[in-house]
């Protein structure tokens, strides 16, 4: 549906994105957004909702970079009440209940966590205290927290919770909960929400300089990787909300930077459901940071590292060394030890933390800043993926305040994502659906879990091409239906962003997604217009990704995880 016409459309697909870019190439934008992370499609959205022109263009793919590869963690963050910083713990708790009731109950659940104690009396008081702080500042919002508050748990309570741990250590414990979401669903939902209020959105599309009046802003060059055309996208105000990268888009401006931003590796593990027996997750403390093991459908995420990165920005790579120091912590109170056999999928991402005075990255600052480093350009960086809303709120609010007229306010706390409308009614039909489908609830609530209401669009494709409810190979949780509909509805131009993005099967297949390659890329094919030779590139080149991936995780180190990370050539090389 052309941009220009009265009737919006949900759908994120080719005919979308040519639309967009048309727009892009010839109307001034009242603010364009670059980088198409959780900050930007928040910032795109936010602007988009107060009523303005915009624009949001995304070098790779919606979420490519940190904001597919984090703990999966809608949360407070417990561990900066130590560092006594009550003002962002309190604000993430805030918009972690407003995410869970409001903004995108279909993608955003509530997540239970068991913390084992150590020693009997002191520690219990002192960890207690800041879970029942934790519990205040969530209902400091106006609005209930949207999960239970915590609770303390004898010896015995915790074992039958967790029959897996190690009896031998802990004490006894408290049971709290936080909120977890698909990271990188989410945001392809959101860039596609943006689209629907009316932002002219398209990834695949690199900055490659900024144009300035004087010393103003007033645009960029951008480079479609798709086609090759390189043009030029006028705009009043510039928000480069580019995560890590933050650094170099600003030398493109030719300024001294104001501040730096330092990546910081965190690498996480996946696991069979079955190697923990446990109705809940578990929070460690470790001698850098903490530890989490987060229950995932079928899975267990365990993770994080946090150590300083410096190399290339777009593959970071997980090292043998890492992933024995995530076993090691996590096998300290597990009765039985979990090996390399057990690990099905590893993904690492990096943090972009606003650089300060310490030189250990587990202590810079997960505070963000928005500034206007050189006229109609705004720059947003650092911050947690749980308060993404306020910096987009903040970035805009620096934008609009250079524009002229008046401008409404953010209202982006009540605006509910694509397919959260009617969710929880359409969940309690879920086993009527199961029945007029013919399929099994189980398979229902995985996708109102993925789409909420919009999983009526996929069951229409169902109805229309029966083959479509196959399972992919190897990936039996997803059909062949999910690959469809990304290609249509939700932005996905190659293979790699379905396996890795619009669906999980890059960490949670045993093969990571080998056998459902070849299958989706037809499926692809058919919708994108692929012949047989660009099908078979795209499955080489996904092919390729998997392989120097497990290369890379054997590697001691991280410069030989990185060069032998780096030998699989990237999707779009235009």
């Amino acid at each position: 549906m052309p941009k220009g016409s009265v009737t919006r459309s949900s759908k994120l697909g080719p005919e979308e994105r040519a639309a967009a870019l048309e727009v892009l190439a010839t109307k001034e934008l009242d603010i364009l957004v670059v980088g198409g992370g959780i900050v930007g499609t928040g910032s795109a959205l936010d602007a988009a909702t107060r009523g303005l022109r915009v624009g949001m263009v995304e070098a790779r793919d919606w979420a490519s970079g940190t904001s597919s590869r984090s703990s999966k963690l809608v949360h407070g963050g417990i561990r900066y009440l130590e560092q006594l910083d009550f003002r962002l713990v309190r604000e993430a708790l805030i918009e972690r209940g407003l995410l869970l009731q409001r903004i995108a109950p279909h993608l955003v659940k509530p997540v239970r966590f068991l913390y084992p104690l150590t020693k009997p009396v002191f520690e219990r008081l002192y960890i207690g205290a800041g879970m029942l702080l934790y519990d205040i500042f969530s209902y400091t919002g106006g609005r209930p927290p949207g999960v239970p508050h915590h609770r303390h748990l004898t010896k015995r309570q915790m074992l039958r919770a967790m029959p897996s741990l190690n009896p031998d250590a802990f004490v006894g414990g408290l049971t709290y909960y936080d909120a977890q979401v698909d990271d990188a669903r989410y945001v392809a939902n959101l860039a596609r929400t943006a689209s629907f209020y009316g932002a002219h959105v398209a990834s695949r599309v690199r900055v490659e300089g900024f144009i300035k009046v004087g010393q103003r802003v007033v645009g960029v060059t951008a480079h479609d990787l798709e086609t090759g055309k390189k043009f030029e996208i006028r705009a009043r105000q510039v928000v480069n909300a580019t995560g890590v990268w933050t650094d170099d888009t600003q030398a493109m401006v030719g300024e001294r930077g104001q501040f730096k931003v330092r990546a910081s590796k965190g690498v996480h593990l996946v696991v069979p459901r079955d190697r923990i027996h446990s109705k809940l997750g578990l929070l460690l403390r470790t001698e850098k940071s903490v530890l989490f093991v987060i229950p995932w459908d079928r899975h267990w995420l365990i993770g994080t590292t946090d150590t300083d990165w410096n190399l290339d920005k777009a593959h970071p790579a997980a090292t043998a060394a890492d992933i024995d120091y995530l076993l090691e912590h996590v096998n300290k109170v597990l009765a039985v030890p979990l090996s390399r056999d057990d690990v099905e999928g590893v993904f690492a991402g990096l943090r972009p933390l606003l650089a300060g005075e310490s030189e250990q990255t587990s202590k810079l600052s997960r505070e963000h800043i928005v500034a206007h480093t050189v006229p109609g350009l705004v720059v947003v960086a650092g911050g947690k993926w749980t308060t993404y809303r306020i910096m987009a709120q903040d970035a805009i609010d620096e934008a609009v305040a250079a524009l002229d007229g008046t401008i409404s306010k953010s209202i982006t706390d009540d605006i509910a994502l694509l397919g959260a409308e009617g969710y929880k009614a359409a969940w309690n039909k879920r086993s009527k659906m199961a029945r007029a489908f013919g399929v099994h609830k189980v398979r229902i609530e995985h996708l109102l879990n993925r789409y909420g209401v919009l999983t009526d669009e996929l069951l229409d494709l169902i109805r229309e091409r029966p083959e479509l409810q196959e399972p992919l190979p190897g990936a039996d949780d997803y059909l062949a239906a999910e690959v469809v509909y990304a290609a249509t509805h939700e932005g996905a131009l190659h293979l790699e962003d379905v396996l890795a993005r619009r669906t999980r099967i890059s960490i949670e297949a045993w093969d990571r997604g080998v056998s459902a390659a070849p299958v989706a890329a037809a499926l692809m094919a058919k919708e994108l217009g692929w012949d047989a030779a660009r099908t078979k590139l795209e499955v080489e080149r996904y092919l390729q990704r998997v392989d120097a991936e497990l290369k890379s995780q054997l590697q001691p180190d991280d410069a030989s995880a990185d060069r032998i990370r780096l030998e699989a050539p990237d999707v779009v090389t235009s």
